[in-house]
């Protein structure tokens, strides 16, 4: 089991995450890329960066990628975040998770996802086409961190 959470200011690569997911135990491989894109609620985006408290980030990243292996029964599973300044079209997060069968596979990728974003303290610094800036922060995620603790899965 690889068990991986990292936090990097250097471009991702998803071949090579996916790579390190292999097992031959697995029916199946779900992965998640998240990308900078040129708009956010209506507004130009020109550029964006993420901060985060590093620490802590790891730390409790690697406690969602536990309980999520243990709720969902997968093979192994992976978080990169970006730091640092991003461009428009750059890839901020990837997510992979490896299971013995696909709905486990998809739950499971989406569920570290949405709780990668109400959980790490990764803050989000946006630049506008107006020149204007604002520290974001995700409006859905608690609606999506109240789902998953309480539905049926």
């Amino acid at each position: 089991m690889a068990l991986t959470i990292d936090i990097t200011e250097a471009p991702i690569d998803a071949d090579f995450q996916k790579q390190r997911l292999a097992n031959p135990q697995a029916g199946a491989l779900v992965t998640f890329e998240g990308w900078v894109r040129n708009h956010n609620e209506g507004r130009p985006v020109a550029a964006l960066a993420y901060e985060c408290y590093e620490a802590l980030a790891r730390s409790e990243g690697l406690q969602v990628l536990q309980e999520t292996i243990q709720r969902y029964a997968l093979l192994d599973a992976a978080c990169i975040h970006r730091v640092g300044p991003l461009e428009i079209g750059d890839m901020a997060v990837w997510v992979g998770v490896v299971a013995p069968h696909r709905e486990a596979a998809f739950m499971g990728c989406k569920a570290i996802i949405d709780q990668i974003k109400v959980r790490l303290p990764i803050w989000k610094q946006e630049w506008y086409a107006d020149g204007s800036v604002a520290w974001v922060n995700c409006r859905q995620c608690a609606r999506h961190h109240h789902d998953d603790h309480h539905d049926d899965h």
